[in-house]
């Protein structure tokens, strides 16, 4: 698909010579770019939900299984 964006002199002028050292199309140094920053976002949202629906458990030990784990760190050999 073809965009037209407008970006600052700077940014337009380190990206291409970006793309040239690294042998790329000015169209695939852009759509790697936003696919990269895409991915960070996806990742952080998925990291926030996750965090949303674990924030509301209790993540405490069971008393009984914390007494129990602290039984067997006796019988082990360090």
């Amino acid at each position: 698909m073809k965009i037209a964006v407008s970006i600052p002199d700077e940014i337009f002028e380190d990206a291409e010579y970006l793309a040239r050292r690294q042998g790329k199309t000015r169209s695939r140094l852009y759509a790697d770019a936003i696919a990269e920053y895409v991915g960070v976002y996806r990742t952080e949202s998925v990291t926030e939900q996750l965090n949303a629906v674990y924030g509301m458990e209790n993540s405490a030990l069971d008393s009984a299984l914390e007494a129990a784990q602290y039984q067997t760190l006796d019988e082990e050999g360090w």
